[in-house]
This record gives structure tokens, sequence and C-alpha cells, in this order.
């Protein structure tokens, strides 16, 4: 009769009267990226715009600028880019903000994707 035993990992070390549990390696990975999108109308100030890309979204006054006309101009831009509770928060930020204001915007979020086809991005 063949006997065999498999031994499996124990991760639980003893140390005198203390088990602790071994630390395993882990890899884990970066969270998926959302492009958050801000869409143009006629009736949002373009100061507005600028304000919210300025206090909500981080950006410096010439970025904020650069980004509002190329919305303004293109009908849509890149407001920035987060990982999805993130991006979710700044839209409801930013929404509730207009609202309070009584403006129109409206953004949306998709999906960020690098060149090689790889989510990633910044911001």
């Amino acid at each position: 009769m063949v006997r065999l035993t498999l031994e499996m990992p124990n991760p639980w070390e003893s140390e005198g009267d203390v088990v602790v549990e071994r630390q395993r390696a882990s890899r884990t990975r970066p969270p998926r990226m959302y492009r958050v999108l801000m869409h143009n109308d006629d009736y949002t100030t373009q100061e507005f715009v600028v304000e919210v890309l300025r206090g909500i979204f981080g950006r410096g006054p010439e970025e904020a600028v650069r980004i509002m006309m190329h919305v303004h101009r293109r009908g849509v831009g890149v407001a920035g880019v987060y990982p999805r509770e993130i991006a979710e928060t700044k839209i409801r930020q930013t929404e509730s903000l207009a609202r309070a204001r009584q403006f129109p915007l409206r953004l949306s979020m998709e999906p960020a994707e690098d060149e090689g086809g790889n989510e990633g991005g910044s911001r």
C-alpha cells in the first residue's frame, strides 16, 4: 500500500504562547480609473466652469481656463481621471453646486484607457 501525504502550507506560526499569522505576499492591482467628462451647455457660465475646475477638480487657473475653452469649443472635455468612487463624488459635488446656482451643467464618466488598451490615468 502506498501512502501519499500532502503538505499544506501552514499560514500560522507558533511563538510560544502566541499564534501569529504569516504574511503572504499579495499583489493588489491599481483601481480602475474613470474620466470625468464635462458637457457644454448654453446656460452655464464660463466663470462657473472655471470655478468648479479649480475648486472641486484642483486645477490651476491656466489649466482650468484651457479645459473650459476645450469644453466650450468641442462640446465635451475631461475634467480629471480618478478611481470610480472619487469620480462619482466629484460629479455629485459639481452637479449639486451647479443646481444650487441654477446651472444645468452636466457631467458623466467613462472608463479611462491608455494607448496600450490598459486602464490608467492621473488626477
